[in-house]
């Protein structure tokens, strides 16, 4: 997971300066409105909306807007009717790429994702063409600066799944359903979390080199840019000077 942490710490730098621009508002909108209508308003009893609220906090999401997206999820407020889809295909080299996004319409977002995957060498596949290269997974990246044996120490009493030392931090791996104990393991013992999330992790890695590499991170870049789009999850295997420089 290091080269994925890597390029996932990238774009969060990036999504940051979207957040200047409000770009990033509309998707955390979106997740706040689907988290809602599926587990309620309220955040102690909806796990899925206390993710939603600490991104919006993250990306310093106006208050306002932020009780407005409760409302719309609530019905409070009129809105899109937005659903949440999977999209699977794949980039330059072989590699797997699954999508998550929101949306009101399907087949404009499908008529979207299949124009950015050929124009970038990939191309849009069936449901279920990769999604079994993967594993819905909790993970939590803790600062490098923490010291290792408490690290461990948590993850052991959390019962964690693995915990992975990289030059990015310590990657701890969690069921779905052991994601928010942990989390507030390491919250109580106060080690700083840099990321938390529930992800899909690949269970196999494709070396991608070169131009191909290249190519294949225009690729995810554009994806990400999409309006529709939440996530992009990919079993890339990158150098990274290539990561650091693209």
């Amino acid at each position: 997971m290091s080269g994925h942490s890597k390029w996932h710490n990238i774009r969060e730098t990036k999504q940051k300066m979207d957040a200047v621009r409000g770009k990033i508002f509309g998707k955390v909108t979106r997740q706040i409105i689907i988290a809602v209508r599926e587990g309620g308003p309220d955040p102690e009893n909806n796990p899925k909306l206390r993710l939603a609220l600490e991104k919006a906090r993250e990306v310093n999401m106006p208050s306002e807007n932020i009780k407005r997206a409760i409302q719309r999820g609530t019905g409070e407020l009129e809105g899109a009717n937005y659903e949440e889809v999977i999209y699977e295909g794949y980039g330059p080299g072989g590699v797997a790429i699954m999508v998550e996004a929101t949306t009101d319409n399907k087949n404009r977002t499908t008529a979207e994702l299949r124009h950015v995957f050929q124009r970038n060498g990939g191309s849009l596949g069936e449901s279920g063409c990769v999604s079994w290269i993967f594993s819905r997974k909790g993970y939590i990246l803790i600062s490098p600066e923490e010291k290792e044996e408490e690290v461990y120490n948590v993850a052991l009493e959390a019962e964690a799944e693995d915990v992975r030392n990289t030059e990015d931090g310590y990657e701890i791996i969690t069921s779905i359903g052991n994601f928010e104990k942990t989390k507030e393991s390491y919250i109580k013992a106060g080690l700083k979390i840099l990321r938390a999330e529930v992800t899909y992790l690949p269970n196999n890695t494709v070396r991608v080199e070169n131009d191909e590499a290249r190519q294949l991170l225009r690729l995810l870049d554009q994806l990400e840019d999409l309006d529709d789009v939440q996530k992009v999850y990919s079993n890339f295997d990158i150098p990274d000077e290539i990561l650091i420089n693209a």
